[in-house]
């Protein structure tokens, strides 16, 4: 597939020179560093340097004092408190970490996961009537509830009140809780408006530590988990985020949790450094396996336990349910994208709608990504569940898939989500009507290029510049993600070395080695899938390319590499 390969704007040259010679940098690196808002010397020893002291007051945060005096009250009456949250990734590390860090000051706590297949999404009328079965008073909510009106008011009924942590988009009107800890509320002015569902939990419970002088020292013990909640839900790694990130990655790769250490060792990822892409691909998608197959309890139990031999043998369990979802996963992709091959109409559209009632309902998001990569559109896979249709939506990049939902809402029982990704529920019935009119609002708002694939080019530069000393310090604009994404490069005009030539299984890889036509320079790298190209690589006719800077381990040995993700020929 054709992509655009869009160079980000210059950044004022005074700007960059002057940060430059403040920290000693290069100048290329200095413009990376302007381009993700540092542009100081305080601001680059902030971001090289994440300190624990650089959190905000979690009492910016709207409700937070209220939210705060109502569970020491709580603590204080002897009430039971039911910890709430979704079944997903952010959900599970959320209630992880508040009914972990809560049960040494009170231990008249239960926690509730909804199962996404009989109660859906967010707060249930099954778990409020939980909570009054088991004669709970007070419901912290985590990483849903901002939209519960109608479930929150059914709790009041029953004598029950609600703490609401959330990060989603509220609607209209707020839920009537006790508080409501979002930072996504109009009237909230919290600085990082982009927390994680356990970001959010984190702040929370930063809150109470402060209110009852609480050594928070013991609160950053649990920062891995909050590092997983933002790695997995892709929310941007910038400001505050990225702290908890760096200091949670660093305690996910030297003293992990006791049930993250044993879903390391069940995906054999034992002596190795951790990145936000491990966490995406190898420890997020185990934890989901729980919710999508079984049950997300289970995440849960896995992820507060203290047992090692209990913890390896729940993380086994899950391992099994991950592999479960694999294969779902790779027979609805297959079935779905068969659908469109053979069929005209649906290859002629700017969206994907698809429907079938026997698909399994945990892994609708997964085939809805496959699909938007693969054919580059809005896409939304449905299924069947509890007698309704029950959808999961991805959009591109630019394209405000929340909206185009939103403008569709007459026809749906409940939607939410954001810009990228959402959830949806509506009759069957209802279907072809909605298929006809999400196409409509995305044939009218989406823009020509924003169907094609876009890569973000930071910076042109030479291959002599990818020094030992120029690596080095790239790498500690770690950890890379949404809003920090790893550095992009283009060099114009370079050669195969004569060496260059088709690797892997199928041979559809090319191992390249490269000469800079200006500066002789020569670079090894790595092209995945680009094995069609290597007739016009070896023809010995300049092209571009456009590349990640990598290190290369192999044997001992390492070494720096590009990773190629475009090329340019000239015909």
């Amino acid at each position: 597939m054709e992509k655009r390969w869009k160079i980000k704007s210059e950044s004022d040259p005074d700007i960059v020179k002057t940060l430059s010679e403040a920290i000693n940098v290069d100048e290329i690196l200095s413009r990376l560093l302007v381009q993700r808002g540092v542009d100081t010397f305080e601001q680059a020893k902030a971001f090289f340097r994440p300190s624990i002291e650089h959190l905000h007051d979690p009492f910016l945060m709207k409700d937070m004092d209220k939210a705060v005096d109502r569970l020491n009250s709580a603590i204080r009456n002897g009430e039971k408190i039911l910890i709430y949250g979704d079944y997903d990734v952010d959900g599970t590390t959320s209630v992880a970490l508040v009914y972990s860090f809560l049960r040494p000051y009170y231990n008249n706590l239960d926690f509730y996961i909804p199962n996404r297949y009989s109660e859906g999404y967010g707060v249930s009328t099954q778990g409020i009537d939980y909570a009054a079965d088991a004669g709970c008073r007070l419901i912290i909510s985590l990483d849903c509830g901002v939209k519960a009106v109608n479930k929150i008011a059914y709790a009041k009924k029953h004598g029950i009140d609600f703490i609401v942590c959330d990060h989603h988009t509220p609607g209209d009107t707020l839920p009537d809780a006790y508080a409501c800890l979002d930072p996504k509320r109009n009237d909230c002015t919290y600085p990082e408006k982009e927390l994680s569902g356990c970001g959010v939990g984190f702040k929370f419970m930063q809150a109470f530590c402060r209110k009852n002088s609480h050594d928070e020292e013991l609160l950053y013990n649990y920062l891995d988990l909050v590092a997983v909640s933002i790695a997995s839900d892709i929310v941007p790694i910038t400001g505050e985020n990225r702290l908890m990130a760096a200091i949670g990655l660093n305690k996910l790769n030297t003293n992990p949790s006791t049930g993250l250490k044993s879903i390391i060792r069940i995906a054999n990822m034992e002596n190795r450094e951790f990145l936000i892409s491990d966490i995406v691909f190898k420890i997020g998608p185990r934890i989901n396996a729980a919710g999508r197959i079984e049950s997300g309890r289970d995440a849960v139990e896995l992820l507060i336990s203290r047992d090692e031999p209990l913890a390896d043998r729940m993380s086994e369990s899950i391992n099994v349910c991950n592999e479960t979802r694999k294969d779902l996963d790779r027979l609805t992709t297959q079935e779905a994208l068969e659908m469109i091959n053979t069929s005209e109409p649906l290859q002629k559209l700017k969206s994907t709608v698809l429907f079938k009632p026997e698909w399994h309902k945990g892994v609708i998001g997964i085939v809805a990504s496959r699909l938007t990569e693969h054919y580059y559109r809005p896409t939304i896979i449905i299924t069947q569940s509890q007698g309704l249709a029950t959808g999961s939506a991805r959009s591109v990049e630019g394209f405000d898939l929340y909206k185009a939902i939103e403008s569709c809402s007459d026809l749906l029982e409940n939607f939410g989500g954001h810009m990228y990704a959402a959830g949806l529920t509506m009759k069957i019935e209802n279907i072809p009507q909605f298929t006809e009119r999400f196409e409509r609002y995305v044939s009218e708002n989406i823009l020509p290029e924003q169907l094609i694939p876009q890569i973000e080019i930071d910076a042109e530069i030479q291959l002599k510049k990818i020094t030992p000393k120029f690596y080095r310090i790239l790498k500690q604009f770690t950890p890379f993600g949404p809003g920090n994404m790893k550095p992009v490069f283009v060099t114009r005009r370079v050669m195969d070395y004569g060496t260059s030539k088709l690797v892997g299984k199928d041979r559809d890889h090319v191992k390249l080695e490269i000469i800079e036509e200006c500066s002789g320079s020569i670079v090894q790298g790595i092209g995945f899938s680009m094995g069609k190209h290597i007739q016009k690589i070896k023809s010995g006719d300049p092209f571009d390319i456009c590349y990640t800077i990598e290190e290369n381990v192999y044997n001992g040995n390492v070494s720096i590499q590009i990773m190629v993700k475009d090329i340019r020929f000239p015909y």
